[in-house]
């Protein structure tokens, strides 16, 4: 049976998302903050951009394998699960550098956002 196209795209995503842990326990660490963030900037965004992860990465998800189930074309599953690992690589490294990076924030969120729509689009209508 052949890997479908989702997994492929959760499979990578879910070493992002190991990644972005490791990163919030090394800044706990060096903050020795074990609970909240202690006041520390470094640790308040590697908390933020894990935490935003796990609000969005899920959802769409689930939509885009809601699309591959009802039939959504190839190119489009791909094309969505393409757009959410660059949008979250974007994201992160937007929000881990500050005002400097607003862009790759910006472009982000609009990236994660065509992905929620896009997919739930497809999700609805199929292939």
């Amino acid at each position: 049976m052949a890997v479908k196209t989702v997994a492929l795209y959760a499979a990578v995503l879910a070493v992002f998302y190991v990644v972005l842990t490791i990163r919030v326990i090394k800044q706990r660490y060096r903050a020795k903050a074990a609970l909240g963030d202690g006041g520390d900037e470094q640790l308040q965004r590697a908390i933020r951009v894990h935490g935003n992860f796990a609000e969005f990465v899920p959802f769409a998800l689930l939509l885009i394998a809601m699309a591959e189930i009802n039939g959504s074309p190839f190119w489009a599953v791909h094309a969505l699960g393409s757009l959410l690992v660059l949008a979250r690589l974007s994201h992160a490294y937007g929000l881990t550098h500050g005002l400097e990076k607003l862009k790759f924030r910006q472009a982000g969120v609009i990236g994660t956002f065509i992905v929620l729509i896009g997919a739930a689009t497809h999700a609805v209508m199929g292939g």
